[in-house]
């Protein structure tokens, strides 16, 4: 019995030095190959955009002529609507996970619900890769359309906040658009013209309340943490934001503007400019071509916002990213044409044909930058606050905050209700949404 048990334990210890050896023998497993970013046979993709009729020429330009150099890749362009529509369209796919195109613009605000949501494909690879250089665009748009360091969308399309105004009138009337918030009031009351009735014939603004995006910074310069520092909680409805919130009733009481919201507000305050019954309005920098076009009579001024403490603008248009679950072989094809639609050539043509800005550091230093500039000098006033212009704020419930916030300033502005109570039901509202998002 003593021998079996000892010839048995010499057969255990032979048998694990052999396994011993043999584990100290195996060669690791081979390396996963890199991936390919290249295009080697035909394919045809599509790409969704939010660019209104007025540009589908450009957009058929533009798409032309990367077809025309990229024989392996046709490119379908394809109008899905404006952002919202666009935003549902492509959420909608995602989950479905068929349908999707191989590259799309989004608006700026969707980069954080995206990225953390693994609706888009981090191109940090891709840019590594193929050496594309990122940097071209500067700090904040690079941040402004990245998620936790992953570069999860680029920089296509961008705008700013501005005031466009009546040149002609101004300088006619003396009228001098406002440097700073505390000097509206005075620039309001000028500009506003009334008829003997007291009603209101001439508007000195009209303020947007169809997007947050348009008065946003307003209390941004005001030292309002719209987001707090501790993502779950706004201040909203603390002293500055009520002070501000009082400010524009008080204004919309006093008739010299309006809040421009619901149905057609858009294009209803674009009409109520170019007839002159409002002195000036606040929109954005990618719709500078269209009001020039449109406005026959007198000439357009844009300004920069008036200011608080600070100055800031924020970025608006539209952003670039590539569906995370596409096969390898559309990526692709969608990073080749990601490249094209934001080359240096094509980045000057988007900003000739749409009124967007040129967002290359090395288009905006060029000769051609300076010939931009020469040809439309309003754009000076954003040229000279680029660094001003920051990332928008990110946060996975920030379009459920945007909403409850446009939703309670309607009924403040529109229905003339008690300004602190409801600031203060919006809050729990809106901290109740950044709670349940993180």
């Amino acid at each position: 019995m003593k021998r079996f048990v000892l010839l048995s334990a010499t057969l255990l210890l032979v048998m694990g030095m052999v396994f011993a050896g043999g584990a100290a023998e195996t060669k690791a497993a081979p390396a996963a190959p890199a991936v390919s970013y290249e295009v080697t046979e035909p394919i045809t993709i599509e790409w969704w955009h939010a660019l209104e009729q007025q540009y589908w020429p450009l957009v058929d330009e533009i798409v032309g002529g990367f077809n025309t150099t990229h024989p392996l890749i046709k490119v379908e362009a394809k109008y899905i609507g404006n952002y919202t529509t666009l935003n549902e369209t492509l959420v909608a796919a995602h989950a479905a996970g068929t349908g999707l195109p191989a590259l799309s613009a989004a608006n700026t605000p969707y980069v954080a619900e995206y990225g953390k949501g693994g609706l888009t494909e981090n191109l940090t690879p891709y840019i590594k890769a193929t050496g594309y250089d990122i940097d071209d665009f500067g700090s904040g748009m690079i941040t402004a359309t990245s998620y936790e360091g992953k570069q999860v969308t680029v920089p296509f399309l961008i705008s700013t906040q501005v005031m466009y105004y009546n040149k002609t009138m101004a300088d006619k009337e003396g009228i001098v658009i406002p440097a700073k918030i505390d000097d509206m009031e005075a620039f309001l009351a000028k500009a506003t013209k009334k008829a003997a009735d007291g009603t209101t014939t001439r508007w000195a603004t009209i303020i947007p309340g169809w997007d947050q995006w348009y008065f946003e910074t307003f209390y941004l310069n005001s030292g309002v943490k719209i987001v707090n520092d501790d993502r779950i909680s706004t201040d909203l409805a603390g002293p500055a934001a009520t002070a501000l919130t009082k400010k524009f009733q008080d204004w919309v009481n006093k008739g010299y503007t309006y809040w421009a919201s619901g149905t057609s507000a858009s294009s209803n305050m674009r009409q109520n400019f170019i007839d002159q019954k409002a002195f000036s309005v606040i929109h954005t920098s990618s719709l500078y071509n269209t009001y020039v076009n449109l406005v026959k009579d007198f000439e357009v001024g844009m300004a920069w916002l008036p200011a608080g403490d600070t100055k800031i603008s924020e970025i608006g248009g539209s952003v670039l990213l590539i569906p995370a679950k596409n096969d390898q072989k559309t990526k692709n094809a969608a990073w080749a044409f990601l490249q094209y639609l934001i080359g240096k050539d094509v980045n000057m043509k988007w900003a000739d044909g749409t009124g967007y800005i040129p967002t290359r550091n090395s288009v905006l230093t060029s000769s051609e930058g300076q010939e931009f500039l020469n040809r439309k000098p309003a754009f000076k006033a954003i040229f000279d606050n680029l660094d001003e212009i920051n990332p928008r704020i990110q946060h996975p419930g920030w379009n459920q905050l945007a909403t409850i916030w446009k939703s309670y300033l309607d009924q403040i502005m529109i229905e003339g209700v008690d300004v602190d109570s409801h600031l203060t039901m919006m809050a729990e509202e809106i901290n109740e949404v950044l709670e349940d998002s993180e």
